[in-house]
């Protein structure tokens, strides 16, 4: 895809992911249909690129607010890209999580980017070219501990980017499955900080992970899994999966300890 010919409708477009996302589609000449519940982190961004850049606030958990989405995006010059990058993510042993915030979980990163696909594929049925971009989670591939609902939803989300790009294989709308490693935003909590720091683990700046997706983008990739050794335990855990079990397991005492020390910092008076 040619991203100076790209019209995108981009959710979670003022997180540290998506609003990089956008500084890169529209460095590109791209127009971009941002959609997010806050315009201030994007108002810098749409005073760079005032007529390439446009606002729109929505509750994707809503169907009234996915309807908005789609009658905003109706009136641009037609849609070939939809970037469903919203998410959020709790860091918590699964008995400590609230029932409201498992919800809302599985609502904004899986429910809301399913309902809003199958709304925008018409508008994308009219391009000669289209795409749909769902941005996952390298723990969209493996279980970990302390984030078991957010895996559930990472990895229903690459199973409906799956069955999906199946689906729409023979029609001129083609399907990207991106999956992070762990990022510098501000998704992460105190705690989850604390984990990727003991654990050594590599965080990638959203700008990279941005150039990534928007290389991806430009060459009709398929999937796309960024971070080395997560791509290697990918591969690892869909092979040998007791085998990461067992490499695992011994991070468990860690993960108690530090999600138990974010449970008692939320309830705090």
């Amino acid at each position: 895809m040619r991203l100076s010919e790209a019209r995108v409708v981009l959710t979670g477009a003022s997180g540290g992911i998506g609003l990089a996302i956008a500084q890169a589609l529209c460095s590109q000449g791209a127009e971009v249909l941002a959609v997010s519940r806050h315009r201030e982190p994007l108002r810098a961004l749409q005073a760079q690129y005032p007529h390439l850049l446009h606002w729109v606030s929505a509750d994707l958990t809503t169907p009234e607010g996915r309807q908005n989405v789609l009658m905003t995006a109706q009136a641009m010059r037609g849609v070939n890209l939809l970037i469903n990058a919203a998410g959020i993510n709790h860091f918590s042993m699964l008995e400590q999580l609230p029932g409201d915030e498992i919800d809302a979980m599985l609502n904004i990163n899986l429910h809301a980017p399913i309902q809003l696909t199958s709304l925008m594929l018409p508008l994308l049925r009219e391009a000669n070219s289209a795409m749909v971009v769902n941005v996952g989670s390298t723990y969209g591939s493996i279980g970990y501990a302390g984030y078991a609902t957010y895996c559930a939803s990472k990895f229903a989300l690459r199973g409906f980017s799956e069955a999906l790009r199946r689906e729409l294989a023979d029609t001129r709308i083609g399907v990207l499955y991106v999956a992070p490693r762990a990022t510098r935003t501000s998704m992460n909590s105190p705690a989850a900080q604390a984990l990727n720091s003991a654990l050594k683990s590599r965080e990638d700046d959203p700008e990279h992970v941005a150039a990534a997706v928007i290389h991806a983008i430009a060459g009709n990739r398929r999937e796309l899994y960024l971070g080395w050794p997560e791509r290697f335990f990918v591969g690892l855990n869909s092979l040998l999966p007791t085998v990461v079990d067992k490499g695992l397991r011994k991070h468990l005492p860690l993960i108690r300890r530090l999600s138990h020390s974010s449970l008692e910092e939320k309830t705090k008076p």
